[in-house]
């Protein structure tokens, strides 16, 4: 997803492809963290395990399958997937049933505050490490933004239904919601702006930084 007439060079399509993987693979590893906390998951990460509790298999797993469903929701909204959403399906999930398999259980607060803190800032992260990449929009962000060209919607409204529905159908189905979901809710907006300028990319061919920044409205990408 490179600037009209200005091709990627070697190292910086490198950077970019590191960028990618790393934050999808932090992604699902901080994912993992806020479910050992036990404190309240992240929106989609409620319905994620409460989905797992349904049908007994793994978060990760049922990550995937919801990846892949709202991808499918792409087709009549005439979004086109890119590297980063198609990985974004799988890489996610795989990551986090990998953290989840190195990570024990966590029983005291002690414990499990430090987990949902570590979760939360790491999740803030790895928004910005793939977002900055600029391979495309994962599958939930996809659905998000084509929904908002094809009603005309804002997006903070569309994003808002979306969140709400995800919530309150995950937590009806057994995922956790708690002090967790609500921390996330308020940090995670002004973590994923901080780590969007910390990880910009230099545009190719140009010494100019393309900055990706979190604004109510959306993520928008400004040299």
């Amino acid at each position: 997803m490179s600037a009209p007439g200005h091709p990627d060079r070697p190292g910086h399509l490198g950077r970019r492809l590191v960028q990618l993987y790393a934050g999808l693979a932090l992604y699902g590893g901080s994912a993992a963290l806020l479910l050992r906390a036990g404190l309240g998951m992240e929106p989609w990460g409620v319905l994620h395990q409460g989905l797992a509790e349904l049908t007994g298999l793994t978060i990760g797993v049922v990550s995937i399958v919801v990846g892949a469903a709202v991808l499918l929701l792409w087709i009549p909204l005439r979004q086109r997937p890119g590297l980063g959403t198609v990985s974004n399906v799988f890489a996610v999930g795989l990551a986090m049933d990998g953290t989840l398999a190195l990570v024990p259980d966590a029983h005291s607060l002690a414990v499990r505050i430090p987990l949902l803190v570590a979760g939360i800032v790491l999740n803030g992260a790895a928004t910005g490490l793939y977002i900055s990449a600029r391979f495309g929009p994962g599958p939930r962000d996809g659905l998000m933004t084509g929904l908002h060209r094809r009603t005309g919607r804002s997006i903070r409204l569309i994003r808002t239904a979306i969140e709400v529905t995800v919530v309150v159908t995950g937590f009806l189905l057994g995922g956790t919601v708690g002090v967790g979901t609500l921390l996330y809710a308020v940090s995670i907006g002004p973590l994923a702006q901080l780590f969007l300028r910390v990880f910009a990319v230099p545009a190719a061919s140009t010494r100019s930084t393309v900055v990706a920044e979190a604004t109510p409205e959306g993520v928008i990408l400004r040299p």
